[in-house]
């Protein structure tokens, strides 16, 4: 039976071999395959290192040269922009203070021109007032004139005819006119008195 257990050694050991590799084995390659695939693996890694990579890091500077170009672009904007806000601000502070001044300007020339209109206004009714007292008393003294003369003519007419004489004398008849006159003036002024 001796002979027995190792001749089914060497059937188990054959078959083993036969079914392949197992347990722990099953995981790790052949040596032969760890070899060609590190030749491979280094001949790729070649290739990238010295052809892809570069070009990547060239695409990749070249975008991040971008994107810091564009984002300092856009600070230099955004300072422009700020910078004409200011300006525009100033300018519309500066355009409310002149708008405000010119307002104060024109109603201080308004109310000048007011002041002056009014006392024009008042001078020229002034200068109208005094034409028209003038040419009232002109008017007056003209009426007098003429008054006194028809009746003077008419009051000769009449003591001509009631004293009988005539009474063509110039001199008289002007005495006669203003002592009528007078006496008449002098009557109404009496007159005027009483019904005060």
């Amino acid at each position: 039976m001796a002979a027995l257990p190792g001749a089914a050694g060497v059937v188990v050991a054959q078959t083993e071999e036969e079914q392949g590799p197992a347990g722990i084995d099953l995981f790790l390659p052949a040596g032969y395959d760890l070899f060609w695939s590190a030749v491979v693996l280094v001949i790729i890694a070649a290739v990238f290192y010295k052809m892809v990579l570069p070009q990547m890091n060239k695409v990749l500077d070249e975008r991040a040269a971008l994107i810091e170009g564009g984002i300092e672009k856009a600070e230099a904007a955004q300072k422009q922009a700020d910078e004409a806000l200011a300006q525009q601000q100033a300018l519309l502070a500066e355009a409310r203070a002149d708008a405000a001044q010119v307002r104060e300007e024109a109603r201080a020339e308004g109310t000048a021109i007011v002041k002056d209109l009014r006392v024009k206004a008042s001078q020229e009714a002034e200068r109208i007032t005094e034409t028209a007292r003038r040419q009232i008393e002109a008017d007056r003294q003209a009426a007098s004139v003429s008054l006194r003369t028809e009746v003077g003519t008419l009051a000769t007419e009449l003591a001509s005819k009631i004293v009988g004489e005539s009474l063509e004398d110039s001199a008289r008849q002007s005495r006669v006119v203003d002592r009528f006159l007078d006496e008449l003036e002098a009557s109404q002024a009496v007159a005027s008195n009483k019904e005060a």
